[in-house]
């Protein structure tokens, strides 16, 4: 007996399956944390000092007019030339802090794809080399390219910059660490040397930055340098190793730790880039 013959006939397969979307995190950011102790205080301890060091100036300069109108006017003219300068120091550490603050926050309008371009174009008129990028930065569509041009131009001759500082401080801290024999002196020497240094790239970012944003700037390269350090662990490891041996220790003394001290100068250099730099990375 034959089989039946199989007659044309048409398979519906099953519908399309719905696309599988990773499920949405909620965005959940962090909380604000009130003042500290410690900021009230020193604050509390700022408006006193300074309050009663004006009322006792202003009482000073009641009495020399109540003596003679010249030594009124005098010491007048003392006490205002010398709050002026207070107040000038105090403005260029408040300026200083807040170009620190301006550079994170063009750092998040470059990151953001709406407010990428506008952002670049200011930050561009800024530098060097923005003219002969601008153009190309107008005519991108994409927020890549956009990255793409601004850390082939302006981003890399930023760095190359501050490469140079580098190289200059390691060359000074190799030489100097070389020829003091004294460890003390050496630590000394690198951590003002390094100060300097971050002060010396954050100029060439475009920051002036005082007492108080070089440690708000020294703080940051520390915290956030760490890809930078990540990257030259292996060629530091290497230095260490080759620099640190006994027999090159026994040969050259003192100069396998300059050329350490040396090394951490162009980490710092780096680090320090990375962290006044407004393009992410």
């Amino acid at each position: 007996m034959s089989d039946a013959p199989v007659r044309p006939r048409i398979e519906v397969l099953d519908p399309l399956a719905p696309r599988l979307e990773p499920p949405v995190l909620g965005v959940v950011s962090p909380p604000r944390l009130p003042v500290g102790n410690v900021a009230l205080g020193l604050a509390g301890l700022a408006v006193v000092g300074l309050g009663l060091a004006g009322l006792s100036i202003g009482n000073f300069v009641a009495d020399q007019f109540v003596r003679s109108a010249v030594l009124g006017w005098t010491t007048l003219a003392v006490a205002g030339l010398g709050g002026s300068l207070l107040g000038a120091g105090i403005w260029r550490e408040i300026a200083g802090l807040l170009r620190l603050r301006a550079v994170d926050g063009l750092r998040a309008r470059l990151s953001d794809p709406r407010t990428m371009r506008d952002a670049a174009l200011a930050w561009l008129e800024t530098q060097p080399e923005g003219a002969a990028v601008a153009p190309a930065v107008r005519a991108a569509n994409d927020p890549d390219a956009i990255l793409s041009l601004l850390r082939a131009g302006p981003v890399a001759a930023l760095r190359a910059r501050s490469e140079v500082l580098g190289r200059a401080a390691a060359i000074n801290v190799f030489a100097v660490t070389a020829a003091i024999p004294s460890p003390s002196l050496d630590g000394l020497l690198v951590a003002w040397r390094g100060v300097r240094l971050v002060r010396e790239v954050a100029a060439l970012h475009g920051m002036r930055p005082g007492m108080a944003g070089t440690f708000s700037l020294l703080r940051r390269v520390f915290f956030s340098g760490a890809s930078v350090a990540a990257a030259n662990l292996a060629a530091d490891t290497a230095m260490r190793a080759v620099l640190g041996s006994p027999l090159l220790a026994h040969v050259t003394g003192d100069v396998a730790g300059a050329g350490v001290a040396a090394r951490r100068m162009i980490v710092l250099a780096r680090a320090t880039a990375s962290s006044c730099c407004p393009v992410p990375d």
